[in-house]
């Protein structure tokens, strides 16, 4: 079992940045390939940035590439959501999830464990 516990959402005016933190607990951290997803209101959840154990693949949606940097800290059983240059249509509610597996994937049905959610308001 793993409990996942997001942070650092809340409300920045567009084009600024926000960090998110996910703390993990419970089944070996670095097993687990790691995503964010977003959903915003009337909308599917969708994918946004996942990771593997050792960094080394990573993807991102097209709509936040060149803006949005996942990152990972073993140690601190810790994955990171850098987000620059925000757009109001980043606003939604950001998930952090964790697979039973080092591989990554885009697919959220692919995730066997989710966080609670944070909420991320972008103003225009």
């Amino acid at each position: 079992q793993v409990q996942l516990v997001e942070s650092g959402g809340g409300l920045v005016q567009a084009g600024g940045s926000l960090r998110l933190s996910c703390a993990a607990s419970g089944r070996t951290f670095s097993n687990s390939a790691m995503g964010w997803f977003r959903q915003a209101p009337g909308k599917e959840r969708e994918f946004v940035a996942a990771i593997d154990w050792s960094r080394s693949s990573i993807y991102y949606a097209d709509s936040v590439k060149g803006r949005f940097t996942i990152s990972r800290d073993n140690a601190k059983n810790t994955v990171y959501l850098q987000m620059n240059s925000l757009k109001p249509e980043d606003t939604a509610v950001y998930y952090c999830a964790a697979r039973r597996t080092v591989v990554p994937a885009t697919r959220r049905d692919l995730y066997d464990y989710w966080g609670q959610g944070t909420q991320v308001t972008v103003s225009s």
